[in-house]
């Protein structure tokens, strides 16, 4: 097995309380597009004219004919390797705790218990004038946007710029990280805030920081301890194998 793969099961076998921090990366391999790079959604669709709330408040149809683009691509995508092995780490005690930035919850769909959705979760539609919610699935999309029984405009219940992390979502996340001595950061470039903040946190109380992506990111010349630049999908199936073979 490649030594980078042996460091990062080494040190998951020593950690106590081991989390992952994923991103959009993650879910590449799942169909889903990332939003940066020259592949990414954002090539297609400028973040500041469909992303930002305000965006959303001005012109929610026209955003949301982006979102039901995605929505597509939400409907057909299923955890991939990389999914399954976080939620086997998991289940054989070497994980502790997923922070996600990604809405589409197939964390959950490969079997991870404990996932903190920081920016949400895209299968859930909240009303912007009385509050309730429902699911995204018992909603047509045929008539933009899509409305409430009170008739207010539907939202998906994710953060967009502009707009503020859930408070649970973001004091778990500054719980989990302040208290873990590994975090593997894996599938995000980690240069938005408040998010970039957590491997940053974790590394501040002593944590070994591990970073799985494709591409260096600032996080590999400032703070990672391990940088393996390929896939996730790759890299922890065969750790998992791996410490599998040890008897973990």
């Amino acid at each position: 097995m490649d030594p980078k793969y042996l460091q990062l099961a080494d040190r998951l076998e020593r950690a106590e309380n081991a989390i992952a921090m994923t991103g959009a990366g993650i879910s590449v391999e799942s169909g889903i597009p990332a939003f940066r790079g020259s592949q990414g959604l954002w090539a297609e669709y400028d973040p500041m004219e469909y992303a930002h709330i305000q965006s959303f408040y001005n012109n929610p149809a026209k955003v949301w004919r982006m979102l039901k683009d995605l929505d597509a691509l939400l409907v057909q995508a299923k955890p991939n390797p990389a999914h399954t092995a976080l939620a086997e780490l998991e289940s054989m005690g070497l994980l502790k705790c997923i922070i996600t930035q990604n809405v589409d919850s197939l964390h959950q769909e490969a079997g991870s218990k404990k996932v903190v959705e920081f920016h949400g979760n895209g299968k859930t539609l909240v009303c912007l004038d009385c509050g309730r919610k429902y699911s995204s699935r018992d909603i047509p999309l045929d008539s933009l946007p899509p409305r409430c029984n009170c008739m207010g405009v539907l939202k998906p219940d994710v953060v967009f710029f502009g707009e503020a992390i859930p408070y649970e979502a973001g004091s778990q996340a500054q719980s989990v990280a302040c208290s873990c001595d590994l975090i593997m950061v894996i599938g995000t470039s980690a240069v938005v805030a408040p998010a970039s903040m957590i491997p940053v946190t974790a590394k501040n109380n002593g944590a070994y920081v591990v970073e799985i992506n494709l591409e260096p990111t600032v996080l590999s010349q400032t703070i990672s301890d391990l940088v393996i630049n390929e896939s996730a999908g790759r890299v922890l199936p065969e750790v998992v194998t791996w410490l599998k073979s040890r008897g973990k």
